[in-house]
């Protein structure tokens, strides 16, 4: 397609689940207690319901203010439509994308309630991610599927990632960043996850969203949706990623490909530069698997998306180039520059050779979908 001479890889775009899904896609054995997503004059409502609470509902977001005003306005259409394939598809050539891996939007936060039962929880996976594979079906070589999976029971984890690589095709599989069954991520209880991982040659995204009914940074302010915001999502996934390297998951996995994705690339620097001071300083007591520095093993296996108009990202790219730098529109979200994300980043102050490293060449490497990189 290429846009003003650029081919644009999505990295991370959305799309809005319809509220039936896992009535239509879970196992029968499931269907009374599936969760039911909520619709209203809001266009965009991203409300999950389980039927044992009644009306508590989990997620959402403000309903007043000129963002939501003007989400009523370019969305109202595509909802109107149904958030269709179709719709999809046609968001893609607005912005004149090529490629996009498409995460969830109520399914950011199903699997977050503590305690959950494994069975249940791998089910609602499971229907998610067999809708997915049903939605891309218009075009399959554009839309690209990332895989739910639910860590309530590490082996269902591993057999789910294993059916949507194997059996669906899908090119990555995600969590959320933040703890959802007591454990950090550098616990041994996950390890058969990394395993799997590097045996299928997939990446895992670590995506985070403003709402968990797990503990989350940011819930302080809750109703306060803005300040939380503000804080979940770049704290949580700091903390996820001293998990992957500060207790050698990256060390012990070399062929391991994280992206910490939708919570700006900003933080990077000082994060790196904060943890290899550390590193340097007490090595010897509280990392001693380490043979590389920590800056260096970011470089070596993660990837960090940046929003269309971060302007802080430049000193990102001083501080570690562009080379684990993706892009994403973050469409439909409310704080998506959707349908101007690509020409907003184009605008961005950064040299010709960024720009494509971070719109094509980083997001091929990260998912490798077999297509060419620029020279």
């Amino acid at each position: 397609m290429a846009k003003d001479g650029f081919k644009i890889f999505d990295s991370d775009m959305h799309v809005m689940e319809p509220p039936d899904l896992w009535q239509r896609y879970i196992d029968d054995e499931f269907k009374s207690q599936a969760p039911i997503g909520i619709t209203s004059e809001n266009v965009r409502e991203l409300r999950v319901r389980w039927p044992e609470d009644g009306d508590a509902r989990q997620g959402g977001i403000n309903h007043i203010g000129h963002t939501f005003e003007r989400l009523q306005k370019i969305y109202r259409s595509d909802s109107e439509k149904g958030w269709t394939s179709e719709v999809q598809l046609a968001a893609m050539d607005t912005e004149g994308l090529d490629l996009a891996v498409m995460f969830p939007s109520r399914g950011l936060s199903v699997l977050t309630r503590p305690g959950m039962d494994p069975r249940f929880a791998a089910a609602v996976a499971r229907a998610y991610n067999d809708w997915m594979y049903d939605f891309c079906q218009l075009d399959p070589v554009r839309m690209l599927g990332a895989g739910m999976i639910s860590v309530y029971d590490i082996a269902d984890a591993v057999a789910e990632t294993r059916r949507v690589v194997r059996d669906l095709g899908f090119k990555s599989v995600f969590v959320r960043s933040n703890m959802v069954v007591g454990k950090p991520w550098h616990d041994p209880y996950f390890e058969p996850l990394w395993d799997v991982l590097e045996e299928l040659d997939i990446p895992i995204g670590f995506h985070e969203a403003s709402g968990s009914l797990s503990p989350q940074a940011g819930q302080q302010f809750s109703p306060n949706f803005l300040m939380r915001r503000i804080y979940a999502q770049p704290f949580e996934q700091m903390m996820g990623f001293g998990s992957l390297v500060g207790a050698g998951i990256l060390e012990n996995h070399p062929d391991l490909r994280v992206a910490f994705l939708e919570a700006n690339c900003s933080w990077i620097p000082w994060l790196l530069w904060r943890i290899d001071e550390a590193h340097e300083r007490e090595l010897d007591a509280y990392m001693p698997e380490l043979t590389m520095k920590p800056s260096d093993l970011f470089k070596r296996q993660c990837w960090v998306s940046i929003e269309p108009d971060e302007e802080p990202a430049k000193y990102t790219i001083d501080y570690i180039g562009s080379n684990q730098i993706v892009f994403s529109t973050d469409y439909p979200h409310g704080d998506s520059r959707y349908p101007e994300a690509v020409p907003a980043f184009l605008e961005m102050g950064i040299s010709e050779t960024a720009k494509r490293h971070i719109l094509w060449d980083n997001c091929v490497r990260l998912y490798k979908v077999g297509v060419p990189v620029t020279a």
